[in-house]
């Protein structure tokens, strides 16, 4: 790259094909920031000096401070700057706590806000860090999820909640805010597939449930293993009957093998399910 005629932090760049397009880059404190790339070099020197008026601001928040005036962040506006939201707050971030993110994140104590856009925050425990600066988090029809080896991951699931969850049945967040996956504001009530955790006349069961025509009961049981098994044991009884429905076996890590197969063989099922045909 060479830098173009007389406007700093602009370098003239080539593509493959040839043509001209051209990138901007800041250095702050020492260390040297890109700020995109950009097809012409007067949006890439504004992209430059954008960045140069946002470092330059008085640091009025800083690491330690858990409820700090991010008005900085807010303030972003297409109009009035060619950089990236994400790049916006991550020149923020690192004016205010001296440490230079990937990503659009923003550091607090113990934990950091993740800027979706500048209306969604989400909010993730300090140790989240490392995995975040290296997996942007992208929404699909109300779905946060990462790409991760290959294949889209629903960040749900790696809080323990399973794909085919539903909020406020088989799991809430404590505070009520469906952004914050701090660790202990996310509670799961039922975490295998199938099976719903009930009072009956005062009384805690599990009832196990799966979807032949319509829902159908496989049994209420004491135990919530016994209600995922019951499951297990309905979707392979469903499959030798001839159902091509895909079912999603209940993964059980909290017994041995051998227990495992005790139970499956003792839990009833409906007979129902058992006379149940295509």
């Amino acid at each position: 790259m060479a830098p173009a005629e007389n406007l700093p932090g602009v370098f003239r760049a080539r593509k493959k094909d040839g043509s001209t397009y051209f990138r901007a880059s800041v250095t702050y404190k020492g260390k040297h920031i890109s700020l995109g790339s950009f097809d012409d070099e007067n949006t890439a020197h504004r992209a430059y000096i954008s960045a140069g008026e946002l470092l330059g601001r008085p640091n009025e928040t800083g690491i330690g401070a858990d409820e700090a005036d991010t008005g900085d962040i807010f303030s972003y506006d297409t109009a009035n700057t060619p950089l990236a939201f994400s790049k916006w707050v991550m020149l923020v971030n690192l004016r205010d706590n001296g440490i230079y993110c990937r990503g659009p994140i923003y550091l607090r104590t113990r934990y950091f806000d993740y800027y979706l856009d500048p209306h969604t925050i989400l909010r993730f425990d300090a140790q989240e860090l490392f995995y975040y600066t290296n997996h942007t988090i992208q929404r699909r029809g109300g779905h946060l999820f990462v790409s991760d080896y290959g294949s889209q991951l629903n960040i749900l699931n790696r809080y323990g909640v399973p794909s085919y969850a539903v909020k406020g049945r088989d799991y809430y967040f404590k505070n009520g805010d469906e952004y914050d996956f701090r660790a202990g504001n996310i509670v799961i009530i039922n975490k295998y597939h199938g099976v719903i955790g009930e009072s009956i006349k005062g009384r805690q069961v599990y009832t196990a449930r799966i979807h032949v025509n319509g829902d159908m009961i496989i049994g209420r049981y004491d135990e919530e293993i016994d209600a995922a098994i019951a499951y297990n044991k309905a979707a392979a009884i469903l499959r030798a009957n001839g159902f091509t429905i895909t079912y999603t076996d209940n993964y059980i890590e909290d017994i041995s093998e051998t227990e495992y197969k005790i139970r499956y063989e003792r839990l009833r099922i409906s007979k129902h399910i058992k006379n149940a045909r295509p």
